[in-house]
């Protein structure tokens, strides 16, 4: 899985397999929390991207194309926006299956949860955009963040760096030839930073969790 961050939105691609459901799943939980979402939002805005990822797995295309997902907030409005994308063609219509069918019920979920949802073209690329509004009044202003001693960085916090917040995935101290104590930061993106352990940095708690290490290929 692959992501990108900012304050009101993320966006990642999933490859076409089963665990993307799951790991869709995990990702909607780290942003919401972080957002102040509560749990009945969370509940259903897991359930709306659960249905919707596992329709972009079930089109027929290549399996080497990826199935896009955005998650983003209107602060102004008090909503929750989920978008699934595929390469596949058509638009997806809501069904009413019978008793005895076990699949089919997706969008009808969908609808029935969402305050709103819809289908477009992909902007600039083949296939489309599912998407899916739920009322969110309980969404906050993610913090600005706050100023420590780099002595303090800790995994699983953003610092902002190079205009950017970035992930930590590595801490470690070492020190200077000419005496004092200097901390590295392994990053999501870019080359580590190295900075005087009192050195103050800007942090903030929270954000989705890195996948750079499951493996999987470039977004297409």
């Amino acid at each position: 899985m692959t992501e990108s961050l900012s304050a009101n939105e993320v966006t990642f691609r999933l490859s076409r397999s089963r665990r993307s459901v799951p790991r869709s799943r995990a990702a909607l939980h780290a942003v919401l929390g972080g957002w102040g979402v509560g749990q009945d939002v969370l509940e259903s805005a897991e359930l709306v991207l659960s249905e919707l990822v596992t329709n972009a797995l079930r089109v027929p295309v290549p399996s080497d194309r990826q199935v896009g997902v955005r998650i983003a907030r209107s602060l102004e409005d008090g909503l929750l926006r989920l978008e699934v994308s595929d390469a596949g063609s058509g638009r997806p219509g809501v069904r009413a299956p019978g008793d005895e069918e076990t699949c089919g019920r997706g969008l009808l979920l969908v609808e029935a949860v969402a305050h709103r949802w819809g289908v477009e073209e992909r902007a600039g690329g083949i296939g489309k955009t599912v998407w899916a509004e739920l009322k969110a009044p309980d969404i906050v202003v993610e913090p600005e963040g706050r100023e420590v001693a780099a002595v303090m960085v800790r995994l699983g916090q953003r610092v902002r760096v190079w205009g950017e917040w970035r992930a930590v995935l590595t801490v470690r101290t070492e020190p200077y030839a000419a005496g004092g104590l200097a901390v590295v930061l392994g990053l999501d993106e870019g080359p580590a930073l190295r900075v005087h352990a009192a050195e103050p940095l800007t942090v903030r708690d929270g954000g989705v969790p890195s996948a750079r290490e499951s493996g999987e290929g470039t977004p297409r």
